[in-house]
């Protein structure tokens, strides 16, 4: 520090000062560790976030591109959280139009057409949704104004993602967009857009697009100390789960957005106080798409929340649950009467009711909403906007908000890290830019999109592989494509029953930031969630496909493979539902 005590002179940054790859392999995170210990009391970094869900990753991006010096600290895996564990849906939240949250919905609905036209057109897609009208008379006017208002919020100030009008739909025109809804259910119905993202992929996304603009992205390690001088938090002690090395990294301003993990990052403050974060357990089926036809994903009440029924590559999403969480943060377990009330609530609408043979798998995610209700009260009704704390001098965390929030969420944290910076004397920090950065991948998609077809020619790769390529890593195909080209039995599927190509396992390994491989099959490819097997038949394959990158001998490959099926009563198959 300076004679006057200044963390360094008062002057703006103006560009990053490392200038940083988006690629996250084992030599970038080899690199970033050695940023972290280089640092010290007077070479801190400008911020390091705690958290390497959807916000972290955006706080790292939002600070790195503000021309900070940012360290991001992740203790699983990047999206290891609630970020791969939601409805996978970009959209302003129409049932909070009802309890009059105009302002969150607006903002929400902003964030959709940035996503979709700007910041991750290749992860992001629009989705047609019916909304079944079960009453004759007010009903369909009722939900017709509503579905129109929300429409009509998404024009207005709102940037892009123009979606089609929605429309009034009688039974018959219901029926013809979804046969298998039951006759007997509906008298009509409303149809309308909201947009679908792939979680998991836009998180990474995100961190590789923060590590881009200089951030030093490490996962595998956990914060189990923060240090102070005075009040001030000025540095926190790491634990890296990989080498077992635990170590001091020093910074102007902590971030955490560690979403249901919180209020454990304030303990370490000796901050025992009431929790700012109330779990909200939100579990999810998938069975396959010709366990119902449709053309169109479903929307419905039910008497706690709503219920969505969701396209995913072959595969509907059957969700959500909405409720009280108090046990393992982790790994929230899904129980035969989660199963059984989400099948209950979709059977309502099937004129084929699903049966538990049906579930191909489940997932459950944990919500982090802000605890300002009852203690009695259900989840549901909790707000979904965020809030920020300031716990100590140097420190700010963040919770509550919704996944199409992010953004924003992530430039108001940084907003309140700015002022800790401005503390030590930094000014005229620029505000958040991130609205007009395209991710990576998102860039040239639209040029390669339209060029698919020659693309694949030039690939030997058929255009429905291509397509699904560029739908996962945009204008990054070619890192998939180049791989084939050297090594054709990587093009070929990694599970007979999905999509997903060998290739892809390697650059995630090499890209995409993946440390183990549950990395990969359960967030990168999502294989685990999608097949009656939940890939352990692939579980060999993946990972002597990984080996090389990570350096992996045969006892690490089993020690992984052993971990991953270890793993599987997370991931139930069919047959386990029935001996739940």
């Amino acid at each position: 520090m300076d004679a006057e005590g200044d963390a360094r002179p008062a002057a703006p940054p103006t560009t990053p000062r490392y200038e940083g790859s988006d690629r996250l392999d084992p030599a970038a995170r080899t690199a970033a560790v050695a940023r972290l210990r280089g640092t010290s009391v007077q070479e801190p970094l400008d911020v390091l976030v705690i958290g390497g869900g959807v916000v972290g990753a955006g706080a790292a991006l939002d600070a790195a591109a503000r021309g900070l010096t940012v360290g991001l600290v992740e203790m699983h895996d990047l999206a290891a959280g609630t970020s791969s564990r939601s409805s996978r849906l970009a959209h302003g939240g129409l049932r909070y139009l009802e309890q009059r949250e105009f302002a969150l919905v607006h903002e929400a609905l902003t964030e959709r057409g940035l996503l979709l036209d700007r910041i991750a057109p290749h992860l992001a897609k629009p989705v047609p949704l019916l909304f079944p009208v079960t009453r004759r008379g007010w009903e369909r006017p009722y939900v017709g104004a509503g579905i129109h208002f929300y429409d009509m919020l998404s024009r207005i100030g709102a940037y892009g993602g123009a979606m089609p009008r929605p429309k009034t739909l009688s039974k018959v025109q219901a029926l013809g967009l979804a046969p298998d809804l039951r006759e007997d259910a509906l008298v009509g119905a409303v149809r309308f857009y909201d947009a679908q993202i792939d979680d998991a992929r836009h998180t990474v996304a995100v961190a590789r697009s923060a590590a881009a603009r200089g951030a030093a992205v490490v996962t595998r390690t956990k914060v189990v100390g923060l240090l102070r001088e005075g009040e001030r938090v000025v540095g926190a002690l790491l634990h890296d789960h990989e080498t077992g090395e635990t170590y001091e990294v020093h910074a102007r301003a902590f971030v955490g957005a560690a979403g249901v993990w919180t209020d454990a990052v304030r303990s370490l403050l000796g901050d025992q106080g009431t929790a700012e974060v109330r779990q909200s357990k939100g579990v999810h089926l998938v069975v396959p798409r010709q366990a119902f036809r449709s053309t169109t994903a479903l929307m419905t009440r039910t008497p706690t929340s709503v219920l969505f029924v969701l396209p995913w590559g072959r595969h509907w999403l059957i969700g959500t649950t909405d409720t009280d969480w108090d046990g393992d943060l982790a790994e929230p377990s899904v129980d035969v009467d989660d199963v059984e009330y989400l099948l209950d609530q979709a059977n309502r609408w099937m004129a084929r009711p699903l049966t538990h043979a049906d579930v191909m798998g489940v997932y459950a995610g944990l919500r982090p909403l802000l605890n300002l209700g009852p203690a009695d009260g259900g989840t549901a009704t909790l707000s979904r906007e965020h809030g920020i704390v300031r716990p100590a001098p140097g420190i700010v965390l963040i919770a509550g908000g919704k996944y199409t929030t992010y953004r924003v969420m992530a430039a108001d944290v940084v907003d309140a890290a700015v002022k800790e910076l401005a503390e030590l004397g930094m000014h005229g920090i620029p505000e958040s830019s991130t609205a007009d950065i395209p991710l990576v991948g998102a860039e040239g998609y639209a040029e390669m999109w339209t060029g698919r077809a020659a693309i694949a020619d030039e690939s030997g790769v058929d255009v429905a592989s291509v397509e699904h390529l560029l739908r996962r890593h945009g204008d990054r195909t070619p890192d998939v494509l180049d791989l084939i080209a050297d090594d054709p039995s990587l093009g070929l599927p990694l599970h007979p029953d999905e999509a997903y190509l060998r290739a892809e396992v390697v650059v995630a390994a090499t890209h995409e930031g993946a440390r183990g491989l549950s990395d990969v099959l359960v967030r990168r490819l999502r294989v685990a969630l999608e097949t009656r097997d939940s890939a352990v038949t692939v579980a060999r394959d993946a990972a002597e496909l990984m080996a090389p990158v990570l350096g992996w001998d045969h006892d690490r490959v089993m020690t992984e493979i052993e971990a991953f099926a270890a793993g599987r009563p997370l991931l139930p198959a069919a047959r386990d539902l029935d001996e739940v």
